[in-house]
């Protein structure tokens, strides 16, 4: 009896972690927006605001930004065809260490224009 007491103990204690960890670590679009966050306070608030619904220093608001967007401008300089830019200038550099993480950032762009008043 006692023995079983003690599994039913460790098995409600071992449910309860995992529910805690699972908490701490939201999964999907959540935690890509969060990892895209860390990205862009890292990175880009170098030149664009830390609200990305706001414009920065250099660069401009870029909340909602599309993926196709993120990886013309990141990954290569340019533009995508038919896009009109918010400001005409070169002075973002390509940024191609950035590849693995555009999902990621446009999950927080887009979770930026969402929350925006």
């Amino acid at each position: 009896m006692r023995l079983r007491l003690l599994a039913c103990l460790g098995a409600i204690g071992t449910l309860a972690a995992a529910l805690s960890c699972s908490e701490a670590e939201p999964e999907g679009a959540a935690s890509a927006a969060l990892r895209g966050r860390t990205v862009y306070l890292s990175v880009c608030t170098a030149c664009h605001n830390a609200d990305p619904t706001q414009d920065g220093s250099v660069g401009p608001a870029n909340a909602g930004a599309s993926r196709e967007l993120l990886e013309a401008k990141i990954l290569h300089g340019t533009y995508p065809p038919g896009y009109t830019p918010k400001r005409d200038s070169r002075m973002m550099p390509p940024m191609p260490q950035l590849a693995g993480s555009l999902d990621d950032l446009a999950a927080f762009l887009a979770d930026a224009a969402r929350k925006e008043p």
